[in-house]
């Protein structure tokens, strides 16, 4: 049977479980059968993940039911440039001319001069669906430049997430067992500069390098042992949500997040990208694995 949820005149919900032990319905707690148990809505969530690991494809699903506001990655521009970390950025102690010869050249951007409050308002207002829900995105190599919008002197995340949100945010952790389809597929990425599919067909000219996949997977690992590190320091358990589940069931996954968040769980849409992983990827992925096994490189 089915959870049926009915929502209250508090903005909360009830969810009614027949006949389900709590494991099949997370986030809603304990449930004996016909037993209802009322789930807060949560105000605020936030993803944290590391590039490649599938958050894209939650986000959008996320964004897509209308009830789960916007999520998008508000943390990842430079004030000094208005730019994301460009291709280059992400090798700058890379002095491979056969690596940086396939990567674009820096763009200087121009300065975002926004104070914090104007820069504040701006990310709560686009991260914002109707029913006053707020989402965001945020990887591990942009905590830095929250911290620094946020002007917390004492360099502490969690101050910063507060000074933008007001409190404690739910925290989803989107992540990937295995870097090395992760490295292939940023690899891929950066070369490209294409971070998303939409269907369409693009043109694909990013050449395999074995030691390119090998630096940005010790870069994958580390952002994943800092979010975990981050985690336990400061006593936080967020949902967690591996790749694979994600890519195996993008609708019941998502399902599972507006659950904790208070929401109509059948409300997940289908998935709205197209898989990025493709014959080219998976060859890549076996020749590197040969490759680390050769040279040493993480895997």
């Amino acid at each position: 049977m089915s959870p049926v949820r009915v929502d209250d005149a508090h903005g909360g919900s009830f969810v009614k479980v027949f006949g389900l032990a709590a494991s099949k319905f997370p986030g809603c707690g304990r449930f004996s059968p016909g037993y209802t148990e009322r789930v807060p809505p949560v105000d605020n969530y936030l993803v944290c993940a590391s590039q490649r690991s599938g958050s894209t494809l939650l986000v959008e699903s996320l964004a897509a039911t209308g009830v789960a506001g916007t999520p998008e990655e508000f943390f990842q521009e430079f004030p000094s440039s208005s730019h994301s970390p460009q291709p280059r950025e992400w090798f700058a102690d890379v002095d491979d001319p056969q690596i940086l010869d396939l990567l674009a050249e820096v763009d200087d951007g121009v300065v975002d001069g926004r104070t914090f409050a104007q820069w504040r308002a701006d990310v709560l207002a686009e991260g914002r669906s109707a029913n006053g829900v707020w989402g965001g995105k945020l990887m591990w190599n942009q905590t830095p430049l929250l911290i620094t919008r946020a002007r917390i002197g004492s360099g502490s995340l969690r101050a910063a997430i507060r000074a933008l949100l007001g409190s404690d945010p739910l925290y989803v952790h989107v992540y990937r067992e295995d870097v090395v389809p992760q490295a292939v597929s940023m690899w891929r990425a950066v070369q490209t500069r294409v971070w998303r599919h939409d269907g369409g067909q693009d043109a694909d000219t990013a050449v395999y390098h074995a030691e390119g996949i090998a630096h940005l997977a010790r870069i994958l690992l580390q952002q994943e042992r800092s979010w975990r590190d981050w985690f336990v320091a400061e006593g936080i358990e967020p949902l967690e949500i591996e790749f694979a589940e994600l890519t195996k069931d993008p609708s019941g996954t998502t399902a599972r997040v507006l659950s904790a968040l208070g929401q109509d769980p059948t409300l997940a849409p289908p998935p709205p990208l197209k898989p990025q992983s493709d014959a080219r990827s998976k060859e890549w992925v076996e020749r590197y694995r040969d490759d680390a096994v050769r040279n040493g490189y993480p895997q």
